[in-house]
């Protein structure tokens, strides 16, 4: 029989919520802040995310060379002289983490953009950095490490088929490549017990559009399904890998601790037996949201805190002595804490403190004193700016839907009749957060009011919520976009004829159906590497996408041989339609959304005699991740709203080292 396990709720709340029965939200009126340079906020981090060798000896973090490449640096936690254990020379390094051995740095870097991720290895003591994965157009992820096997890593490679995962054990010492797990075509994601088997899986069958957790009682014994989760109520776990719905083993190293909504709306923390997939107990659960994550102990082998996000995140902790680790925390330094980092002992941590008004800044906790001692911030540049916080606003759609959005205002301003940017997540099958989001605090302190909406189908807020987004992409999803710019109309917070739609991949797609569709509403658009063509899209996926496609195919309609469909919810069919300039951002070497697709849009609307101001960056990919880049386009961006809409703007100038080439 299921119980519901009593957990102590840390909440660090940081957000303003307001329902739309309150009045308008307003600001003092004074003199607007300076202007912050952009290199403050896209410039390279001078030390970002710290990590801790599993020994406690050592300390690294990411920080730019002296070629301003962001690369891996290492110091002992005595103090001795940093250096860089990486030498990438073009593009940076965003992920990396320590093995268990101390001596090992792991990395991932892909080619230009194309997401075809090697993982590398530095070794710290003879200074050589290795390629594990030195196969050519193979991808590596679901990195797993263990301290009780610390000269190895699993990695989950499409090595024997470039259409699925297999997972593979990697020597440290010598480079070879296992097979550990075949796929059969289905697993999305790969799951070790506590012996660091992988011994649990996340598939998704094609035919049926089940989700399954697929187990096996030892490395050489057959795999059975053991859960078994009809379409309508499985939890999203990630477009293509994303997050396992398998947390863990439990402490028997035979049930297992999932993610799962069955009998319920929300997905709640529970275990299972691993025999029968019977629900055990029920860990933690929250009447408003998902479960967003969770922090294991690996020394007890259980979960000891479990992080869900209504709007605001919170942990509940399972493991007393956690919460009153996080109590101290709160104390010193507020925010919402995240784990980044701790030693193989879990006594000593390091730890990130987040707010939406503010970078991250990383602090010291030994939880046997608990002391916390602060490192730095990863940009303090930002030390003494105005930055805006997110306010969480509860926005009804045209149909009662509630529509947890995110509102940032101008610091100093009124919040009267402002120029408004509809900052639109992609995905669709993602959510914005309250975090801090540099995109955002450049374009409040430019002037601007940003809202950010969880339109039907961003995840995290039930499968109800994820089910109302079936069929409704490019329409209904669409419609709770414009409620919510009509409510900050109705609020007098947004100025009517000056809104700029704005988005990313799923956003750049729904900012340019919004200009066709909402043509009144909209004074202009920056897209950033958004499909104009759904058949397209889906004929364009990577080749690792195929075991997902279905799963595409439920939940948008049948794009690919309905003619009249696809039409309906293609905006390169609408250009007609549409009246307002556009800003549109691609990278050459983009897997998904392929050159050749973004060209035929922009073509399409010069063809119709458009204003379109066309930017391609030939060494990106789905996304801008060159720092250079990025200052280069946000800075076309700024003249570009300035422009449209009104607000202030640092001037644009020829980037060093950017790329952006005018088409």
């Amino acid at each position: 029989m299921s119980r519901s396990h009593a957990a102590p709720a840390v909440r660090l709340a940081f957000a303003l919520f307001v329902t739309v029965a309150g009045s308008a939200i307003a600001a003092p009126a004074s003199q607007a802040p300076p202007l912050i340079p952009r290199a403050v906020l896209f410039g390279n981090s001078p030390r970002d995310l710290p990590q801790m060798s599993p020994d406690g000896t050592r300390i690294s973090w990411l920080a730019p060379d002296a070629q301003r490449v962001q690369n891996v640096w290492v110091q002992s936690v005595a103090g001795d002289s940093a250096k860089p254990a990486t030498h990438e020379s073009h593009r940076p390094i965003y992920f990396y983490r320590w093995a268990a051995d101390s001596r090992h740095l792991l990395y991932l870097q892909d080619g230009d953009g194309d997401e075809n991720n090697h993982l590398f290895s530095a070794d710290l003591e003879t200074g050589t950095i290795r390629d594990l994965t030195p196969f050519r157009g193979v991808r590596a992820q679901n990195v797993l490490v263990s301290g009780e096997h610390p000269g190895v890593v699993l990695v989950a490679l499409n090595l024997r088929d470039r259409r699925f995962f297999d997972m593979h054990r990697i020597d440290l010492e010598t480079g070879a490549v296992t097979l550990e797990a075949k796929n059969p075509g289905d697993v999305l994601t790969w799951t070790p017990d506590w012996d660091f088997v992988i011994r649990a899986a996340t598939a998704f069958d094609p035919a049926t559009c089940n989700t399954v957790i697929r187990v096996r009682d030892a490395a050489d014994q057959p795999w059975r399904d053991l859960v078994t989760m009809p379409f309508e109520q499985a939890l999203f776990d990630g477009q293509v890998v994303g997050g396992s719905l398998v947390a863990c083993f439990g402490p028997d190293n035979r049930s297992l601790v999932i993610h799962s909504a069955l009998g319920g709306n929300y997905g709640r923390l529970v275990r299972v037996d691993g025999d029968t997939g019977k629900e055990l107990e029920v860990l933690a659960s929250h009447p408003a949201s998902d479960v967003a994550g969770e922090i294991l102990d690996p020394v007890k082998r259980r979960v000891a805190a479990v992080e869900f996000d209504p709007g605001e995140p919170e942990w509940k902790c399972l493991d007393q002595d956690l919460a009153a680790d996080f109590g101290k925390l709160a104390k010193a330094a507020p925010g919402f804490p995240t784990i980044v980092s701790r030693d193989s002992t879990n006594r000593r941590w390091i730890v990130a403190i987040h707010r939406s008004d503010a970078p991250a800044r990383y602090v010291r906790y030994d939880r046997a004193t608990g002391a916390v001692t602060p490192l730095y911030s990863a940009r303090p540049g930002l030390e003494g700016a105005v930055l805006a916080p997110k306010r969480v606003v509860s926005i009804p759609a045209r149909d009662g839907l509630r529509l947890v959005s995110y509102l940032t205002l101008p610091p100093g301003v009124p919040a009267k009749k402002l120029p408004l940017v509809l900052y639109i997540h992609g995905g669709p099958w993602v959510r914005d957060h309250a975090e801090f989001d540099p995109e955002v605090q450049l374009l409040a302190n430019r002037g601007y009011a940003v809202m950010q909406v969880n339109y039907r189908g961003s995840t995290g807020f039930g499968v109800q919520f994820l089910n109302a987004s079936t069929h409704e992409w490019g329409r209904g999803t669409q419609q709770d976009l414009y409620d919510a710019v009509k409510w900050a109309v109705a609020q007098g917070i947004a100025d009517p004829r000056r809104i700029a739609a704005m988005g990313w991949s799923g956003g750049g797609y729904a900012t340019l159906m919004g200009l066709a569709q909402q043509p009144e509403m909209f004074a202009c658009g920056v897209d950033g590497v958004g499909p104009g063509d759904l058949r397209t899209l889906f004929g364009s996926f990577p080749t690792y996408w195929d075991g997902i496609l279905a799963r595409w195919r439920r939940r948008v309609g049948d794009v690919e041989h309905d003619d009249a469909f696809n039409r309906e919810r293609s905006p390169i069919y609408h250009v007609d339609a549409i009246r307002s300039p556009l800003l549109v951002g691609q990278g050459r070497n983009d897997p998904r959304v392929k050159l050749a697709t973004a060209d035929a849009m922009v073509k399409a609307l010069r063809d119709a005699g458009r204003e379109v101001t066309y930017v391609v960056y030939p060494d990106e990919g789905h996304g801008f991740a060159r720092p250079e880049n990025q200052l280069d386009f946000f800075g076309r961006v700024e003249e570009f709203l300035a422009k449209h809409l009104g607000g202030r703007a640092e001037s644009w100038a020829k980037m060093d080292g950017a790329t952006a080439e005018l088409k």
